[in-house]
């Protein structure tokens, strides 16, 4: 069977969207005996039937983060990039095993641009078996964080296009990003300027656009910084003592001082849009 390219090429995993999200769909629908298969331009949603479909967070599948400081729920989690991007992703589980001919596990998945009217990008993340040896499991409270994450550091090195329409752009998620003499993900040491400017933009953004308070003792977003969740808790300690945030048991509340500074949060933001449509604007000439 023909391919448009092999996700082997390169030990990792593959993130593609669009039609070429379509083509593994497709290949993998016939193979199961499937009736139809998704249209070009659906979203991906209608890729897998049965799939269980729901925002990410730090609890897991079908779960509200609950129990903050003021006994808040928060029905998604906002994701910031370096860059300054907040983003939410929303993953169709379980990862499902290709019968298109090649050794992979896929995962269908919708990351969006929050705030921008509507961006986003449609994803189908394909592992490849040097990297599914990795995980003990495929399930979500094992794999979702380092798919973030890597997702995360390809929109920081602006490689991810955030459209509103399908866009044929694939995206490498690859044994790089994986560490296997320490047997650790690894997606880059962060400054403590970076950590801290990354805190106040993640509290921010989450408040602006999910309300309540926020956790900053999250794994997944030590993983990113490459950092532990104790040092996150004193960055947000500090920021408690300068009036920024008010802080317990790890659930940060953002204080006016903090809101007050919309201005640059939102400054960056466009900033690292502009970047993004710049470089894409460039490649296709």
């Amino acid at each position: 069977m023909q391919r448009a390219f092999d996700p082997q090429i390169e030990a990792g995993v593959t993130i593609v969207w669009g039609k070429q999200k379509d083509k593994w769909n497709e290949a993998d629908q016939r193979e199961q005996g499937e009736t139809s298969a998704a249209e070009g331009g659906q979203g991906v949603s209608a890729g897998i039937s049965g799939a269980l479909k729901y925002l990410a967070s730090e609890e897991g599948p079908g779960m509200s983060v609950e129990g903050g400081a003021a006994g808040t729920s928060v029905s998604k989690h906002v994701y910031v990039t370096l860059t300054g991007l907040p983003l939410t992703m929303e993953f169709e589980w379980p990862f499902r095993r290709s019968t298109a001919g090649a050794d992979f596990w896929f995962l269908h998945a919708t990351v969006r641009l929050e705030g921008a009217q509507g961006l986003q990008a449609p994803v189908a993340v394909n592992m490849s078996a040097t990297v599914r040896e990795v995980f003990s499991s495929l399930e979500p409270k094992e794999t979702q964080g380092p798919i973030i994450n890597a997702v995360r550091k390809e929109v920081d090195r602006r490689q991810l296009e955030f459209v509103r329409s399908g866009k044929l752009v694939p995206l490498q998620f690859s044994s790089r990003h994986y560490d296997f003499k320490r047997k650790q993900w690894a997606f880059g040491n962060a400054t403590e300027e970076t950590i801290r400017t990354f805190l106040e933009r993640k509290i921010y953004w989450q408040t602006k656009l999910v309300g309540g308070d926020v956790w900053v003792g999250d794994d997944i977003e030590a993983q990113y910084l490459q950092t532990t969740t104790d040092h996150l808790a004193q960055v947000a300690n500090q920021m408690a003592g300068e009036g920024l945030v008010k802080l317990e048991r790890r659930w940060a509340t953002a204080l006016p001082a903090l809101m007050a500074r919309a201005e640059e949060f939102e400054a960056a933001m466009q900033a690292a849009v502009g970047e993004l449509e710049r470089k894409h604007a460039f490649e296709r000439g």
